[in-house]
């Protein structure tokens, strides 16, 4: 999974600041955060529904979305199929495929091979019009 530094230095900042220093899960589960289990699968969900409230988005959004943007942001930023394919942890790239939406600017930014054909090349524009 790629890590942004960002990210990495909000995560030591988090961890600076808890009072109790869990020895296991960074985000721990339990009354005030501070179990020896993972918070649960219903904290993201909430987390994730708070988050899309204070954003103003209306659509229902869940930690799968999160999942879903990101490969859709690496596609959009010029990665390859099979990179996010990698990133996803899918086994087959026919998952990957379906799984990312191809966007309009992705589709828009494809080059045509035929542009790199020599044959155009070498004509002056005016006979290639004529």
């Amino acid at each position: 999974m790629v890590l942004s530094p960002h990210l990495l230095e909000e995560l030591r900042q988090h961890y600076r600041r808890l009072p109790r220093k869990p020895t296991t899960w960074l985000f721990p589960g339990g009354q005030g955060h501070t179990g020896d289990y993972p918070v649960s699968a219903r904290v993201c969900w909430n987390a994730c529904r708070e988050a899309a409230k204070r954003a103003g988005i209306r659509k229902a959004l869940h930690p799968h979305t999160l999942r879903h943007c990101f490969a859709t942001h690496l596609l959009e930023s010029g990665a390859d199929l099979r990179t996010i394919q990698m990133l996803l942890g899918h086994s087959d790239l026919k998952q990957t495929a379906i799984y990312v939406q191809v966007s309009q600017r992705h589709l828009s930014t494809a080059a045509s091979p035929l542009d790199a054909l020599p044959i155009f090349a070498s004509y002056p524009e005016s006979s290639v019009t004529k």
